[in-house]
């Protein structure tokens, strides 16, 4: 792997870790939508930094989302298809907390998404060791 590719990977990994963060001080402070959308993007920032080792990328989310979910759950078999459903979810969370004004998140859902986002990350993680 090249020099550049890792700094990409590590800074997509630091911000993926800051958005935990940033979600968790979020649920603390009773922030529960700007919550769900740090949850998604720190899963993202981890599917971009896969997207630099493999030589990925895309202005737009979905394409993400699609490329995870036919290379590594259907194509590669590397990842269990929980990984897929947890970005899934999250992506549709996201999108309901940003856009949908009349949805109401729930503060346990929350933390399950939290707590499945950081399984996702550390499972990308592992991967690229």
């Amino acid at each position: 792997m090249t020099q550049h590719k890792d700094v990409l990977i590590k800074i997509a990994f630091e911000k993926a870790d800051e958005a935990i963060k940033s979600a968790e001080s979020s649920i603390k402070d009773g922030f529960l939508s700007t919550a769900q959308n740090r949850i998604y993007y720190a899963i993202f920032y981890s599917v971009v930094a896969l997207g630099y080792f493999y030589e990925f990328s895309s202005s737009k989310h979905s394409p993400y989302l699609s490329w995870f979910n036919k290379k590594f759950i259907y194509t590669d078999k590397i990842f269990d298809e929980k990984l897929f459903k947890i970005y899934k979810e999250a992506y549709e969370n996201r999108q309901k907390s940003d856009y949908e004004f009349m949805w109401k998140p729930v503060k346990e859902d929350i933390i399950n998404d939290l707590n499945d986002s950081k399984f996702f990350i550390n499972q990308i993680k592992i991967h690229l060791r």
